[in-house]
């Protein structure tokens, strides 16, 4: 049975100031919270940090988990607001049929492929190194799309094959008697970029530095295949997914941002 959490965190409490730097770190103490050891489920999840006051972690576990360890260390313990909600996702994936609309939110690292990346990550560079060297040429190198038009469409790109689709966006028609002709008075998909960013952090202290470019998502979609759009709620969309990238939640499209999960 799976569960969706949402964890309360306290950035100006000294552990949860590491853990916001690290995705590795966050991501570790997140598998803390499951008691069955060494971790081989599936687990997603996402930081949503809406205030310099109060950042939110979602996570989604097969399993029922336990974050005392979390909010003793790096949350409100005792207090209001403080306590974690776990919630069993099995309802929100019975309710998904064809052609239902729900508003929706997503970070995700969006990367293509290329041959040769034009500006190699430390990672790439010794891949690149080694490939000379030893005469080899290996598989090609995943890149981050840049730009915010780049990262929006590949979201659009990959709509289908996770099971659902963005519908246009509604606009409100021009008031009687106001020229419109030659206008496109289209709004466009129904999602927009609302937060990028780029992390940089290093797994260990004398590892290499990791780099991920992310875009946070919000919208509204409609399910075109509620079978495939449960795997994608369950399996993420995108790379990265153990720093937190890939988890798509869903909610009514009468609920408030605030409330997504």
């Amino acid at each position: 049975m799976p569960y969706l959490s949402k964890i309360a965190l306290n950035p100006r409490r000294r552990a949860a100031v590491a853990l916001l730097a690290s995705p590795h770190r966050l991501h570790a103490a997140i598998l803390s919270g499951l008691a069955v050891q060494p971790v081989t489920e599936r687990v997603l999840w996402r930081l949503d940090s809406n205030t310099p006051h109060r950042a939110d972690l979602l996570v989604l576990t097969d399993s029922r988990p336990s974050w005392a360890h979390l909010v003793d260390d790096a949350g409100w313990p005792g207090a209001d607001g403080g306590t974690p909600l776990v919630a069993d996702y099995t309802p929100l994936l019975q309710r998904l049929t064809r052609g239902r609309e729900f508003a929706f939110r997503l970070t995700a690292n969006p990367v293509h492929n290329v041959a040769r990346p034009s500006r190699p990550s430390e990672q790439q560079a010794a891949r690149l190194k080694d490939d000379a060297d030893n005469g080899s040429r290996q598989r090609g190198f995943r890149v981050a799309h840049r730009t915010a038009a780049q990262q929006l469409q590949w979201l659009l790109n990959r709509c289908e094959r996770h099971g659902f689709s963005i519908p246009d966006a509604t606009i409100t028609p021009p008031a009687p008697g106001l020229d419109t002709e030659g206008k496109d008075l289209s709004a466009g998909p129904a999602v927009t970029i609302v937060s990028r960013d780029i992390l940089r952090f290093r797994k260990r202290p004398d590892g290499p530095r990791v780099t991920l470019s992310t875009a946070t998502f919000e919208g509204r979609l409609r399910v075109t295949d509620p079978d495939t759009l449960r795997t994608t709620l369950l399996g993420g969309i995108g790379p990265a997914k153990g720093y937190g990238q890939g988890l798509l939640t869903l909610a009514p499209l009468s609920t408030n941002r605030a409330d997504h999960g």
